[in-house]
């Protein structure tokens, strides 16, 4: 009777197990197909945007760089001079400093840009040494004034890459600080270099470019 009872409790639970047996799924089943997200045609990401590149402003290798002008401090009575020009790929900023007067000398160039995804600018510099500074214009007025916006780049005698973060630019309107709003990060209209570091004598800057960039990148 033992043996019967056994003999007939196998094939039903055979039975049940093949009710609630499920195969599990195969990898060999093709799937959709891969894609490269930064490829034409291909959807768009759930996931968070990626950085921007930095955005190129100048570079000096090409026959259609922008016009540099060159701002003294005569305006003010001052007798310091500055040349610029384009040799051999770079912008070479020359001259020199009398800080009886004014004390400065720069150049300028037009630069129309929406740098709102940006955190700052960078330049690939060589400048023996001393300390120039980048002035970035939105074309912000505080009573009928000229506001610059000016942030410190040093140098060395070796070629450096020195970035100059937006937060980071003193405002000021013919050299007294003035409260204005932050900059307009797209409504940039013009870049510029100011030598005014208080030392007498001659300077020579070579700017390799100027960029934007991201504090991610």
């Amino acid at each position: 009777m033992t043996r019967l009872l056994a003999l007939a409790v196998v094939p039903a639970a055979l039975l049940v197990g093949h009710l609630f047996y499920r195969p599990a799924p195969t990898t060999d089943a093709p799937g959709p197909p891969l894609t490269d997200p930064n490829s034409p045609g291909s959807p768009p990401s759930s996931g968070p945007p990626s950085c921007p590149a930095p955005l190129m402003l100048f570079t000096f290798d090409g026959a259609d760089t922008a016009p540099w002008r060159v701002e003294n401090d005569g305006v003010m009575g001052g007798r310091s001079e500055g040349f610029v020009e384009v040799a051999d790929g770079t912008l070479v900023f020359t001259g020199e400093v009398v800080t009886e007067g004014g004390g400065f000398t720069s150049v300028r160039a037009a630069s129309r840009a929406d740098l709102s995804g940006y955190d700052g600018i960078e330049l690939r510099v060589r400048g023996g040494g001393r300390t120039f500074e980048l002035d970035v214009d939105d074309g912000t007025r505080n009573r009928g004034r000229e506001v610059s916006r000016r942030g410190p780049v040093p140098t060395r005698d070796a070629w450096t890459t020195v970035r100059v973060p937006f937060d980071s630019l003193e405002e000021t309107a013919y050299g007294e600080p003035v409260r204005v709003d932050p900059l307009d990060r797209s409504a940039v209209q013009s870049i510029g270099i100011y030598i005014i570091d208080g030392q007498d004598g001659p300077f020579r800057l070579e700017v390799d470019w100027i960029r934007a960039y991201r504090k991610a990148e």
